[in-house]
């Protein structure tokens, strides 16, 4: 499946490798996102019904200089979880940063494979029980050939955390690389290319849609690396919800989650009920691809699948021994920083989103540490004057907004 394009992009990635970072600075932060958090594979994956003790095989495929695996795998060390985590890409120099930043973690849950996904069928690396594709599909000649040979080289019960682009909120990106397609061919060297686009960007017209666009930084604040993937790359795609569910279905996959749900929920942004009495009778594909119409920030989708084949692993929230955890276990923080009117305002590139939350919300997350079970949280209220019938009926609807935000779930024993 190689092309002038595919060719381009290798050496793309050779030179910038991608996103910009340096192992030095692990020694002071974690790069922390979706996909790929454990907690959320756990929980949207595995519907936390997989055992800790259960070693976690891992791919990162097109892993780039590492940071999905560095999360995944430093994860995993923090709590003692067994497994590996694959780290796969074609980039020799993406490979060097990668490996750097995994020494000075001290990281010996990684093992490196130099080479393209496309290849898995036959580079005998086995099947895996999670598999990361971050950023990478919308670039392959290919991403429905791409996908499927991810999907093949899933476990029984596996799953595949997915990013891919979504068009609305990259609005101005695509009309500034068609003007550095003219002043800055493929055919130029990366470095000059560089060159070209920060001259472009330093005259850029006030009216050009990508200076009004705020939620995209990388041509500010990504380096030359960053730059050169969002402008001067040579395939880039971006996928509808509709898009990307088909893309999703066509490799024998089903969807699960879109993060954040609550982003994808029409009624989030439309509190008319005359409004909703219309929105009520869509599937869940329609109603996503009408919130992302509707909001019009969306830069990116991340998805969470699982083989169309597998049984659905449900969370139990019913289950009184399930353990709640936080998406950072920051309980007592959001217990201390929330308003009195019990209602959380959340922002998403932009958007303003008031949840009201039930009026034990305060009491409750003080009390979710990741460790204490849901029924002994109830015990722990009730010696304080709150009956189980009314703590399991606020937990339910603090559940049911902070799972829809991404940020509640049932973590595996």
């Amino acid at each position: 499946m190689t092309d002038a394009a595919d060719t381009a992009l290798a050496n793309q990635y050779e030179a910038y490798p991608y996103p910009l970072r340096d192992p030095k600075d692990e020694a002071k932060r974690l790069v922390i996102g979706s996909p790929s958090h454990l907690a959320e594979v756990d929980h949207w994956i595995f519907g936390a019904r997989r055992p800790a003790s259960q070693p976690l095989r891992a791919l990162v495929a097109g892993g780039g200089s590492g940071d999905g695996t560095m999360m995944l795998a430093q994860q995993m060390a923090w709590r003692g979880r067994p497994g590996d985590v694959t780290w796969l890409d074609r980039s020799g120099a993406a490979r060097k940063i990668a490996m750097a930043r995994a020494e000075v973690r001290r990281l010996d849950n990684i093992r490196f494979v130099e080479g393209s996904l496309l290849d898995l069928p036959t580079l005998g690396l086995g099947a895996f029980d999670y598999i990361d594709c971050c950023g990478v599909l919308h670039h392959l000649p290919d991403p429905a050939a791409g996908l499927a040979a991810l999907a093949g080289s899933l476990a029984p019960g596996g799953g595949i955390g997915l990013m891919v682009y979504a068009p609305h909120g990259r609005t101005g990106v695509y009309m500034l690389q068609d003007a550095l397609r003219m002043l800055a061919p493929a055919t130029e060297s990366p470095p000059a290319r560089v060159d070209i686009a920060r001259r472009v960007w330093k005259h850029l017209p006030d009216t050009a849609w990508l200076k009004r666009n705020p939620w995209i930084t990388d041509h500010i604040k990504g380096g030359d690396a960053g730059l050169y993937d969002l402008l001067l790359n040579p395939r880039d795609r971006a996928y509808t919800v509709p898009e990307l569910a088909a893309l999703i279905e066509g490799a024998g996959l089903r969807l699960r989650c879109l993060v954040e749900p609550v982003r994808y929920d029409p009624d989030t942004w439309l509190p008319d009920v005359r409004l909703r009495a219309r929105t009520a009778g869509m599937d869940p594909i329609a109603r996503a691809a009408l919130a992302e119409a509707l909001t019009g920030n969306m830069g990116i989708h991340v998805a969470y699948c699982t083989r169309a084949e597998d049984e659905v692993a449900e969370p139990d929230w019913s289950d009184p021994a399930g353990v709640p955890r936080l998406r950072e276990n920051e309980g007592p923080t959001i217990a201390r920083g929330l308003p009195a009117d019990n209602v959380l305002t959340v922002t998403f590139d932009g958007l303003r989103v008031p949840l009201p939350l039930p009026r034990l919300a305060r009491a409750i997350f003080g009390r979710i540490d990741g460790v204490r079970t849901i029924g002994e949280i109830a015990d722990d209220m009730a010696a304080t004057g709150t009956s189980r019938e009314v703590f399991f009926r606020e937990f339910e609807e603090l559940r049911r907004q902070m799972e829809r935000m991404n940020r509640l779930f049932l973590t595996p024993r």
